[in-house]
């Protein structure tokens, strides 16, 4: 990046925050502190009037940048976030995102416009699962919730004992994870963060009411908490994988986290990290014998039982199928 799309880089970020500190504009552009001071001197000389506090960082007293023109790659890039939401979110989403791509494409120049037209029909994402919708408006009023500190009032369907419970929750944050939308949040009824699925979340009310955010873990927090819970240790696995299926296991969701991978020359050993080995034992029957089980002996006796239970319903049902 050459200095002057810098400087106007730099520009659009300072609009973009209340405050930004000298740091985070160097580890965006990949420079040196002392750039970024000459930077913002630069910007100071050409009469943007920017204020900056001590150990605080910079901000914008009273100016705005007229609308900037995107470039062919950053309009693409939207284009393709647009087909993301259009698959992962709510309605509501859907319908401000739209809203904002056409206020984006209408300062594209004409040949840009022309690109998003042609390339829009040419990509598209499929659902890897059916899912209930979420409820109406759901994640725009939680996003809300969570900005301005407010107390949600929901009715949550709990699927362990298929009951539905009145919940007022102190919003913390969104998290993504097994392929649905999750709200954390503090429950006052359970006096604990609780981890909500959106897709069972049967209707939710922003009640208005402020609470004291500072009291309460940030979404970042939570989740290093949940990962370091001796309620839920990770446990060790180690497998070996056949060579000939080693990239469609890379590349397949599992219940854990990739520790180390050692290529052994027709297979390969592979480190695992999971706290669910009920779960990763069922995911492992799907690759047959072309997996072995090194380690734990807990998750190998998983494996003899699920495999047993197999056999046997199978025995079962062509039993069945002989007497008929």
């Amino acid at each position: 990046m050459n200095r002057l799309d810098r400087l106007t880089a730099i520009l659009i970020h300072l609009q973009t925050k209340r405050v930004v500190r000298a740091q985070e504009l160097a580890d965006r552009f990949g420079t040196s502190l002392r750039t970024i001071y000459r930077d913002i001197r630069s910007l100071e000389e050409a009469g943007v009037p920017v204020g900056a506090e001590a150990g605080v960082g910079y901000f914008l007293t009273d100016y705005h940048l007229p609308p900037v023109m995107f470039t062919n790659a950053e309009a693409s890039s939207l284009l393709l976030a647009a087909k993301l939401i259009e698959k992962w979110t709510d309605e509501s989403v859907q319908t401000q995102f739209d809203s904002a791509l056409f206020k984006i494409k209408s300062v594209l120049k004409r040949p840009d416009q022309e690109h998003l037209d042609d390339l829009s029909p040419n990509v598209s994402i499929a659902k890897t699962i059916a899912r209930p919708p979420y409820a109406d408006g759901l994640l725009s009023t939680i996003q809300q919730a969570i900005a301005r500190h407010h107390v949600l009032d929901l009715q949550y369907h709990s699927l362990y004992n298929d009951t539905e419970t009145n919940r007022e929750v102190e919003p913390v944050g969104l998290y993504h994870y097994s392929l649905t939308w999750h709200l954390i949040a503090f429950c006052r009824k359970r006096q604990d963060y609780r981890d909500f699925r959106l897709d069972r979340i049967r209707s939710l009310t922003d009640t208005g009411q402020r609470f004291a955010r500072h009291e309460r873990l940030s979404l970042q927090e939570y989740l290093a908490r949940e990962r370091s819970c001796p309620d839920m240790p990770l446990i060790n696995v180690t497998l070996v994988i056949q060579k000939t299926i080693a990239h469609y296991f890379r590349e397949a969701p599992f219940p854990g986290s990739f520790v180390s991978e050692e290529d052994l020359g027709t297979g390969v050993r592979v480190q695992l990290n999971t706290p669910y080995l009920e779960g990763l034992a069922r995911w492992l029957l799907t690759y047959g014998t072309t997996i072995t089980i090194e380690q734990p002996d807990p998750l190998l006796a998983l494996m003899q039982t699920l495999s047993e239970e197999l056999r046997d319903h199978y025995a079962s049902v062509f039993s069945q199928d002989t007497v008929l």
